[in-house]
């Protein structure tokens, strides 16, 4: 498999961590599975990646939401799938708005 073959450009994972206000390092101090900045990195810019490691970034990024969240925002918080976050991963829509539009943070 070549380099170009493994490579897939930046990934929504990106604009959903925009959006909360997230940091690289947010996700790592997050993960209770021993996540790394470089393994956040290369989801970011879209090495791909098993589907156990899109799973551990996504099971991280909710978490790291979720600390940030009010009491109220928590039961409304429907969390990220990898395949909400993933441009190649099985099941992907673009076309998918966020389903935590309304408790955004500002």
């Amino acid at each position: 498999m070549s380099d170009d073959e493994r490579e897939f450009g930046p990934q929504p994972l990106i604009a959903v961590m925009d959006r909360w206000h997230l940091e690289n390092h947010d996700l790592v101090d997050a993960s209770l599975e021993q996540l790394t900045h470089k393994q956040v990195q290369r989801a970011r810019n879209g090495r791909k990646l098993t589907l156990k490691m899109m799973m551990k970034v996504a099971r991280a990024l909710n978490v790291a939401i979720w600390n940030r969240l009010k009491a109220g925002e928590k039961e409304l918080f429907v969390e990220y799938l990898h395949k909400d976050i993933f441009s190649y991963s099985k099941g992907y829509d673009a076309a998918k708005e966020d389903p935590n539009s309304g408790i955004l943070p500002d």
